[in-house]
């Protein structure tokens, strides 16, 4: 490209400056500006103006002991431009400081930032998220003038003394979304590209003692419309700053080769060296294996490249499973002397596609993945290597095994972390114009833009390419297709035969090696799979995660393993993308798009939260699914009465010796024989038959439930001994009919006392009072202790979660909302059957806002002299076209101090219709607050699915047993439902003229009840995106007529909750 002169000064410029008195500033108000021509901020054709090729990411130190820290700060040719900077921060740039630069411009009543930091964050401006619609005018390449805020960076720096005679280079990791840099006064260089390095050589422009470096970063320049990610549009220097020695000779770049042979077995090695000049030097090199030499090389050469190869028999493979490293340590010599000395992991592994599937070392491999956001809820797009080390080792510990890099390059310790610990990384240039459209506009079509594409492209490949992690490229994201992506791949393939290159766009045509479609339904994968299955398939996008979310996550993967050519996807995405904030209270809240800055910014509001982690890394109920489903070990049932399984081994590498296999059964809930299997030893890809010797007497009504768990016997990558990793659950089906019943003469005898306004059944220490007005119970008393505050109601409604805002749900089923709180009573019908029974019956009209009837619902109370009431439930739709109801259910509310939970059911986890299979049937308890799950937009949550019984007590136990007759859904909150309920969405969709308010963790403030669902079923949560898919028809209630039952009993602390569910009248 043409290098393009950045500032003119004129004479008549100079003759304006004026000195101001004594103290060395002068006053540059008035000194006139010339802006280049063009605008490099302007121009699709200058990215960078100055700048240093890219090159392979390395840090040279002055020996192995020190490269072997792997601490870059260690190396004293480094030396840290982290730290405080001035700062100012103009609105546009015809208000940016144009002479910031001069050494002697006043910067006295400059703010100061830390870098890295983007300064929205730290105070200065506002965050702003979007999606798809850029967060500016869509005028490529230009970029709008009223608003576009530049941040000036200045500091000073002395070069160490030892560094003389070095070549002085300036290393910025990452700047969004460009930069200019001045040294001493004058103009360095340009660069453009805000997730991949920009490296000057600023040797010329340096002076002895102090210097002065001045940064300008726009928020926005040409550059943005190639940036148009799904995340919080951040600005500033935000990865390391610091300056590098490079003495004059100097390793310049390499490039590592580690495949290995056609026969699996031997490693391919090969190391190409290119040095920054021809001196006579020598280049060592030694790859060892934890301290062993496994091969070395020596090469003397008057040139500037150095080549080496080798075959290491039976080498140790590189896999996510088992990520076995070698280290590479290059020696610089001049003579004896040691110039520098770099080290790099190597891992050997070979990618291929083989008769249409991805193989690692020759093994076909699932991708069980995630997308992955450079994002910290406190510090923005600023990761540290902390949090990186927890996303890995939550990853791991929940059976992910890849990360797509959505949408552009991590920092480089990310890389290096999953080389160690063990991820298949697709790694993403940092290009996405979804703003632009797919159609005629779309940059890719656009070959004024094909330079920077490559550009990009190749500052990814650069970077990234001795990485053994990195085992496919991908091209980018949502950016349509055209001839620039033809480019780009094309470039990649001519330089790197060893990955495949992936692209959505190009909907599995000639610029992509895997079909990597986003959200495909089951039934598009499936015609694929049958009909054409010309490339692997691995969904680049898939299971939206986006607040309560993940539902038929196993009916995928049941699909996935049923095609070979199906091998995965990476859901959308790991982390909820919230930024902690406090309100003017100081009460501390997860924010998103629209909670900043004025009404008029541009907001996708909640859509950034579509995590499997909250913000803080915290593990969110559907994470927990993701784990069961992705697991890499099955387990079949073959004859469960005599304890024979079947164990599958799904791993790719890993042997099963190096689990722990161990067992339980539980007899409604309780252990009543445990063990363990042994070792048992399962290559790769074998299954065998196993039988658990269990001692059991089968019991009546008692429910048997087989629990098996691998768990890792020694430390893998960062999780430890111990963690299970894989578990099934079985039903062992022992069937003895239960016997025991409350005989009808025995029971205790009750009285009715009835009024035109109320029923009243008393019995021996309880009484139950009904509301004949409004056909509920309004008083249900132990002795003198009221256990309600109002009666059991119909409810068919949720607080909508984000999948229902997104199908319209929330519209479509609306009818139901206040279908059960403007019930009208139709009948009361109150009978007395026996001495000990009472029988109540309501029937109601359920009607729409229009008065007009849609169903029938009828309730039936039977109270016994045991104080048991069973109530049993009929609806039946009258109205024709009426849409699916979302809960089928009755909620009532009892005192706060009824705090406690227990039950017989799905566990411990909140678990729903289509996202269960993670909860084992279990026996459970904690308190009711405990059972919310703060999502950050709040919405429906904390239910639990095939509960058998539930109670809820106070904390000696005191309360109401609530028993499925057979199986219910509950759920407890010190929250009514509204308290979880957004009016109208908050995803950016809404329709224009609706107000939209932003809820938060902070407006859910629990309240002096206890509110208790208890319900036939809810709908499942869906996920297969969030902007339109429908939840599964079979975890759908579209039926027209549904009914359940139930029973309400008191509980004491000294009762068995679990004998009392099972009796029957």
């Amino acid at each position: 490209m043409i290098k393009k002169s950045y500032l003119t000064l004129t004479l008549f410029s100079i003759a304006l400056i004026a000195l101001v008195s004594c103290n060395n500033y002068t006053d540059y108000s008035n000194v006139p500006h010339d802006e280049p021509s063009p605008k490099p901020w302007e121009d699709p054709g200058i990215y960078q103006i100055n700048k240093s090729e890219p090159h392979a990411h390395f840090i040279p130190f002055a020996s192995a002991e020190q490269a072997r820290t792997e601490d870059k700060w260690q190396s004293p040719m480094l030396k840290s431009l982290n730290g405080t900077w001035q700062f100012h921060l103009a609105q546009n740039p015809s208000e940016r400081p144009f002479w910031f630069f001069k050494n002697d411009f006043d910067t006295r009543k400059w703010d100061e930032i830390q870098v890295p930091a983007n300064w929205e964050v730290v105070g200065f401006d506002y965050p702003i998220y979007t999606n798809v619609k850029y967060p500016h005018e869509k005028t490529p390449p230009l970029i709008q003038e009223h608003y576009n805020p530049v941040g000036s960076y200045k500091r000073t720096f002395e070069v160490p003394a030892e560094w003389d005679g070095s070549e002085i280079i300036a290393h910025f990791g990452a700047v969004s979304s460009n930069m200019n840099l001045w040294v001493n006064e004058q103009y360095v260089g340009y660069s453009e590209d805000s997730k991949t390095p920009a490296e000057f050589n600023i040797t010329k422009y340096l002076v002895p003692g102090e210097n002065t470096m001045a940064v300008e970063v726009f928020r926005w320049s040409d550059a943005s419309y190639l940036e148009d990610q799904d995340f919080w549009r951040l600005s500033g220097i935000t990865r390391d700053a610091y300056l590098i020695a490079r003495g004059p000779q100097a390793l310049k770049d390499f490039r590592v080769g580690s495949s290995l042979d056609d026969t699996y077995t031997n490693g391919l090695f090969s190391l190409d060296v290119e040095l920054a000049n021809n001196d006579n030097l020598t280049v060592e090199a030694v790859l060892s294996d934890n301290g062993n030499i496994v091969k070395e090389f020596s090469e003397t050469t008057d040139g500037t490249a150095v080549n080496f190869a080798a075959e290491i028999p039976n080498v140790k493979q590189w896999s996510a499973e088992i990520p076995n490293l070698y280290e590479l340590v290059i020696t610089l010599k001049n003579g004896e002397e040691v110039v520098e000395v770099i080290r790099q992991d190597v891992g050997f592994r070979r990618i291929e596609i083989i008769d249409a599937t991805l193989r690692v070392n020759g093994k076909y491999v699932y991708i069980k993945g995630a997308n992955l956001h450079e994002h910290n809820d406190k510090t923005g797009h600023v990761q540290d290597k902390e949090t990186m080390l927890l996303d890995i080792k939550t990853m791991k510990e929940n059976n992910l095994n890849a990360v797509r890099t959505s949408h552009y390059p991590q920092p480089e310790l990310w890389y290096e972390l999953c080389n160690k610990y063990g991820l298949y990384i697709v790694d993403e240039a940092n290009i996405e114009s979804h703003g632009m459209g797919y159609g005629d506009e779309s940059l890719a079509k656009n070959e004024d833009w094909k330079a920077a594409h490559l550009y990009r492209t190749k500052n990814m490949f650069e970077r990234d390419k001795n990485q053994p992690c990195v085992v496919i490229w991908s091209l980018g994201n949502e950016a349509g297709n055209g001839v620039n992506f033809m480019a780009t791949y094309d470039y990649l393939k001519s330089v790197d035969s060893t990955r495949p290159v992936q692209y959505e766009q190009a909907h599995g045509g000639a610029n992509t090696d895997i079909n990597c479609p986003m959200y495909m339904r089951m039934d598009g994968m499936e015609r694929f799979a049958k009909e054409k299955a010309d490339k692997p398939m691995i969904q680049c996008e898939y299971a939206h995660a986006m607040g309560n979310s993940v539902g038929n996550l196993q009916d995928y993967w049941d699909l996935i393993e049923k095609y070979d050519v199906l091998q995965g996807g990476f859901i959308w995405d790991w982390v909820d993308q919230g930024l902690w904030t406090t309100n003017e209270d100081g009460e501390g809240f997860w924010a998103y798009g629209g909670d900043f800055g004025p009404d008029t910014v541009p907001s996708d509001g909640n859509f950034c939260n579509n995590g499997l982690v909250d913000p803080d890394r915290a593990v969110k109920p559907h994470l927990l699914e993701v784990k069961k489903v992705y697991q890499h070990i099955g387990f079949d049932a073959v004859d469960l009465k005599k304890g024979v399984i079947s164990i599958e081994n799904k791993y790719a590498f890993i042997n099963l010796s190096a689990f722990d296999f161990v067992w339980e059964v539980t007899a409604d809930g309780k252990i009543v024989d445990s063990g363990d299997l042994g070792s048992i030893d399962l290559a790769p890809g074998e299954s065998k038959k196993v039988t658990i010797d269990f001692d059991v007497k089968p019991e009546a009504g008692v429910e048997y439930f087989l629990n098996v768990h691998a768990k890792l016997k020694e430390d893998w990558s960062l999780v430890e001994a111990g963690w299970i990793l894989a578990e099934e659950q079985f039903e062992i089906p022992f069937v003895v009919p239960v016997t025991l019943e409350y005989k009808m003469p025995e029971m205790p005898d009750v009285s009715l006392e009835e009024t035109d306004e109320t029923a009243t059944v008393s019995g021996e220490g309880f009484a139950v009072t009904f509301d004949k007005k409004a056909g509920i119970i309004s008083s249900l008393k132990k002795g003198e202790s009221e256990m309600l505050i109002s009666g059991p109601i119909p409810n068919f409604w949720r607080a909508p979660i984000d999948n229902d805002f997104g199908n319209n749900l929330y519209n479509r089923s609306r009818v139901w909302r206040k279908a059960g709180e403007n019930r009208e009573v139709a009948n009361v019908s109150v009978k007395k059957l026996n001495i000990n029974t009472v029988e109540v019956v309501f029937d109601f009209d359920l009607v729409n806002e229009a008065k007009e009837k849609i169903a029938s619902y009828k309730s039936i109370y039977t109270v016994y002299g045991t104080g048991d009431i069973v109530v049993e439930n009929n609806f039946k739709m009258t109205k024709d076209e009426l849409p699916e109801i979302v809960r089928m259910g009755m909620n009532l509310v009892m005192p706060r101090k009824f705090d406690q939970m227990s039950w017989f059911g799905r566990g411990p986890q909140e678990s729903y219709w289509d996202r269960k299979t993670g909860a084992f049937v279990g026996l459970y308890s904690g308190s009711v607050a405990d059972q919310y799950w703060a999502y950050l937009r709040p919405q429906e949550n904390g239910n639990k699915t095939d509960v058998r019984w539930a109670t809820i007590t106070d904390e000696a136990g005191n309360g109401l047993l609530f028993a499925g007759m057979p199986l219910l859904e509950v759920s407890a909150h010190h929250n009514i439902m509204e308290d979880f309920e957004s009016v109208e969405r908050t995803d950016g969709r809404q329709v224009e003229g609706v107000e939209v308010i932003n809820r938060h963790i902070n407006d859910v403030k629990p309240r002096d009840l206890t509110s208790i669902n208890i319900d036939y079923k809810q709908m499942g949560v869906g996920g297969d995106d969030s902007w339109g898919a429908w939840t599964h028809d079979q975890y759908r209630l579209t039926g027209k007529e549904y009914s359940y039952a139930f029973k309400i009993s008191f509980i004491s602390p000294e009762e068995d909750p679990a004998k009392k569910a099972k009796a029957k009248f």
